[in-house]
């Protein structure tokens, strides 16, 4: 006999639990505590299970009979209701652990192990951060497009176009990485292509005038704030690394007495060991530095902990204070001097150079017979390109350098 919701509710407790059967395999198990639980008894195979749907009055009786119902349809095809809700308990524990932030710090621990440079993976970590611990706490299987446009909406809200942009392309691939290992049918930022606002190309500050370099570095000489950070500062005009290169040199890696410095691949954005000798100002600039920071760890340790480098905007903010704007001089702008200067001397041939800047080539033989081919002229240029910025600091004229480039 089918159950009422009157019988439901006068259905007392008991010394031993019992059942009222609805039919159709539903019942309900009376507890002596005064539990009611809906149950639901079936044969997979010829053997019987049972099925727990809930308890009573949260899953009420019209509800416990349209479970039953949707049970039964599964079993008509072979399936095992008992054995669904257990996968998908599994599916939904899994989904919770694997959460956007804990599937992106898996990619890029991934990414680094291939080989990441040190500066990349932090700027990574930087744009995922810019996402939220909310979205970051969130399934990824239960991201959709709105949830992840939201996201990017704040940070274009603030005028961080380019932000935005490159937050958009790295939770991509994170997305992908979580498609490819089975955690997400497809990518949602796939459907948000030419949803953002394009940023404006902007070009690193950079002085690349003579004169102007002059004052820069005589300003630089007379820097008053943190010696470590001008050191850092006209090391950038000798040397001419990457900020984050400079910023990542450990003194394992510096060789004084040779005059080399080696930066290993993982640091490098081109993922390629890199070498730069080293002239005989930079040498003592770097002896300066060791009697700071040395013997071992970072050459540029941050003022916090030895065990992180110095922040990304100390060069920057010691040119602000200086009084070179963003838009005139930056921290990368010391590339684009030596560039321009070693080109115009026309002392040095262009492969060198680009040798130099650590420039990526496509041709592999070609690219390996350049870095053996040019080491002596790279480090006569780095002698002269040191001498020169000592004329330029002087303020004496500069005198263009004619002719074919040197083979030296």
């Amino acid at each position: 006999m089918a159950l009422s919701d009157l019988a439901i509710r006068n259905a007392k407790p008991r010394a031993k639990e019992y059942k009222l059967s609805d039919g159709g395999g539903l019942y309900m198990l009376v507890t002596p505590a005064g539990g009611k639980l809906w149950r639901l008894k079936f044969r997979v195979d010829g053997r019987e299970k049972k099925l727990a749907i809930g308890a009573y009055p949260a899953i009420g009786l019209s509800d416990a009979r349209k479970r039953r119902d949707d049970a039964r349809e599964l079993i008509a095809t072979g399936a095992d209701p008992s054995r669904e809700k257990q996968q998908a308990k599994h599916r939904a524990k899994v989904s919770a652990a694997n959460t956007f932030g804990e599937v992106a710090s898996e990619f890029l621990d991934k990414r680094k192990r291939e080989g990441l440079s040190t500066s990349t993976f932090e700027k990574s970590e930087y744009y995922i951060s810019r996402m939220g611990s909310v979205f970051g706490r969130m399934p990824i299987a239960e991201i959709a497009v709105p949830d992840l446009l939201a996201v990017l909406r704040r940070i274009e809200a603030t005028g961080n176009y380019e932000t935005a942009r490159r937050v958009l392309q790295l939770a991509g691939r994170v997305f992908r990485y979580a498609v490819a290992t089975a955690r997400l049918v497809s990518d949602p930022s796939r459907d948000l292509r030419g949803a953002l606002t394009a940023p404006q190309p902007t070009h690193y500050g950079a002085i690349i005038d003579a004169k102007r370099a002059g004052e820069l570095l005589r300003a630089i000489d007379g820097y008053e704030g943190h010696l470590v950070t001008r050191i850092a500062m006209q090391l950038s005009a000798n040397v001419f690394v990457r900020p984050g290169e400079l910023r990542h040199a450990e003194w394992s890696e510096i060789d004084l007495e040779a005059g080399v410095w080696i930066i290993p691949a993982g640091k490098m954005k081109m993922r390629k060991p890199h070498q730069v000798p080293l002239s005989s100002q930079s040498v003592e600039l770097f002896r300066k530095l060791h009697a700071i920071t040395g013997p071992s760890g970072y050459a540029y340790p941050s003022i916090r902990t030895r065990t992180r480098p110095m922040s990304e905007n100390t060069i920057n903010a010691g040119l602000r204070r200086l009084g070179f704007p963003g838009d005139e001089m930056t921290a990368h702008g010391f590339r684009a001097l030596a560039s321009t200067l070693l080109n115009e001397s026309g002392k040095w041939n262009p492969d060198a150079i680009e040798r130099a800047l650590a420039h990526g080539d496509d041709d592999r033989v070609r690219a390996a017979y350049h870095r053996g081919a040019h080491w002596h002229e790279r480090v006569q240029m780095a002698q002269w390109w040191s001498d020169n910025l000592d004329t330029l600091r002087t303020g004496a004229t500069i005198l263009p350098f004619q002719g074919q480039g040197a083979n030296l």
